[in-house]
């Protein structure tokens, strides 16, 4: 009755840690998946895109091609110069799907400061949340209701006679 001694197997356990912190931001349809890299390596590409230090990306283009203007410029940078991280030159590569051009933007705008605030809460929360960028927007599209014709709250016509 010799009893065998089986070898313990081991679980190897990753410590690694991630070269970028995730984040989603929501607007009415649109979803914007972002995510933060502080450092870049230099065969990072995103698509057809090669990403440099301080690049932001979105959907495979420059963010100041996809969403032009200054007025858009002056909204996506905001979060970054409210925490003082557009100094560390992060890089961002953002997925959106979904929406109009407006609601993109919010969106993005949404996942890269829910992106900061995953990287640093102690660091960034408090001015975030008080400048309003960690607070999602619910107000979507209302839905179509029966009987109404085809439209959310226009009334049915009515015979005149």
């Amino acid at each position: 009755m010799a009893e065998e001694i089986q070898p313990v197997q081991t679980k190897k356990v990753r410590n690694a840690k991630k070269e970028y912190v995730f984040a989603v931001g929501r607007r009415k349809e649109s979803v914007a998946r972002v995510r933060l890299y502080e450092t870049v390596k230099a065969d990072l590409a995103w698509g057809e895109v090669a990403v440099k230090k301080g690049d932001m990306i979105v959907n495979e283009k420059p963010i100041a091609e996809y969403f032009s203007g200054e007025v858009s410029r002056h909204q996506y940078t905001e979060p970054l110069r409210i925490t003082n991280a557009h100094q560390l030159n992060f890089t961002f590569t953002i997925k959106v799907a979904g929406g109009g051009p407006s609601g993109q933007l919010q969106a993005a705008i949404a996942g890269i400061s829910n992106a900061l605030n995953k990287l640093d809460p102690e660091k960034y929360r408090a001015l975030l949340k008080k400048k309003g960028f960690l607070t999602r927007d619910a107000r979507i599209r209302e839905r179509r209701s029966v009987g109404t014709g085809g439209k959310s709250r226009r009334k049915k016509q009515s015979p005149k006679r």
